[in-house]
């Protein structure tokens, strides 16, 4: 049985109180016994998309990163790149972007440096027992990382229902080619309207699987193997995929990644669950959110099926829905975290201490 440490605060806390918060269940849950002089401590962040103004605010990782260093660790902020075209499709334009929203060393104390390089196809496969995979993409620097701190907003999902540490691992740490694993069945097309032939993708393309047809690229399938190094190389948003994936499939496929994520440092790890600001969206939506269910506080654990399970509980002991009902009715946010518990990243059974 995993404990769950939590501190409950009052709706509409101020940035610095509820960074006090974090780092006081930081505290609580043993973080200081996770960190050893001079590791490298990941710490898992979203800086928000374009619009988006509800991620954890910068304040949190200050505190973090000032008690990390106070354990003699060398912290540093980290994201992966998106598949989709944004702010953050790449590590310039994530770095920049995060400046933008107060991600700076000035205020947090730490280096932002992108987990899965420049265009999101730094990796390395790892090996799992999965069900659905044997080995998964993950972000290469996480895999040079001792530890990890991992921070997740708790929030709806358009394809999970809930997304909070869970996702956070297995969405936020894979690699590009990863992320499509988990989201799409279907091997990628070219929209030849936006193509401009300028053959990356056939330069990259480790089955010569992309040809010219017409005056532009074109993907045959037959020799495609979903890869995804397409799409980490298209600067025109010319890649597009199939994204109707059925929702409990892409939860199992995430908690597998999440898995592989964290298994080469499973005792240098906490995860903490920020369930403030929760929107029925996720973070990575460029749009500006409003919360729509009353703030509850933050909850940390060395378990990130236990954290999650705990969040989950605390919404729906409070609101009578959890916040995938509340989000998006018949998606099940349960299943990633029943698989997750059945693949041995964590346990559902949990005790809850509050946090004075």
């Amino acid at each position: 049985m995993a404990d769950v440490f939590y501190q409950a605060l009052e709706d509409g806390a101020a940035p610095e109180t509820m960074a006090d918060s974090v780092g006081k269940v930081f505290d609580a849950a043993g973080g200081s016994t996770r960190i050893s002089a001079g590791d490298f401590v990941a710490v898992k962040c979203h800086v928000g998309e374009l619009h988006n103004h509800t991620y954890v605010p910068p304040a949190v990782y200050r505190v973090l990163g000032e008690k990390l260093k106070a354990l003699q660790g060398q912290p540093f902020l980290t994201e992966t790149s998106t598949l989709y075209r944004g702010e953050r499709e790449n590590a310039i334009k994530h770095f920049i972007h995060a400046q933008r929203h107060g991600f700076t060393f000035e205020a947090t104390g730490l280096p932002f440096i992108s987990a899965d390089g420049l265009a999101g196809n730094t990796e390395t496969e790892v090996a799992i027992p999965g069900e659905l995979n044997q080995r998964v993409k993950i972000a290469r620097e996480i895999l040079m990382a001792d530890a990890l701190v991992s921070v997740a907003h708790a929030t709806g999902h358009l394809g999970s229902g809930f997304g909070a540490t869970l996702k956070t691992l297995g969405m936020g740490l894979a690699s590009r080619m990863g992320k499509l694993r988990q989201h799409s069945s279907m091997h990628p097309e070219i929209r030849t309207a936006k193509c401009t032939f300028c053959k990356k993708c056939l330069t990259w393309c480790p089955e010569d699987a992309i040809v010219e047809k017409k005056g532009k690229a074109f993907i045959q399938k037959e020799k495609c193997i979903g890869c995804g190094e397409c799409a980490a190389v298209c600067r025109f948003d010319a890649v597009t995929y199939n994204w109707g994936m059925e929702s409990g499939l892409m939860e199992k496929h995430m908690a597998e990644h999440a898995l592989g994520a964290i298994q080469h440092m499973r005792d240098k790890c906490l995860f903490i669950d920020v369930a403030m600001n929760m929107t029925k969206d996720c973070d990575c939506m460029g749009y500006q959110q409003s919360k729509f269910i009353p703030d509850l506080g933050v909850l940390a654990s060395t378990d990130p099926v236990a954290v999650d399970q705990a969040c989950m509980d605390l919404i729906r002991r409070q609101h009578g829905r959890d916040l995938a009902e509340l989000s998006y009715p018949g998606l099940d946010g349960q299943i990633q975290l029943e698989h997750g518990e059945k693949i041995g990243l964590g346990s559902r059974t949990y005790r809850l201490r509050e946090v004075e």
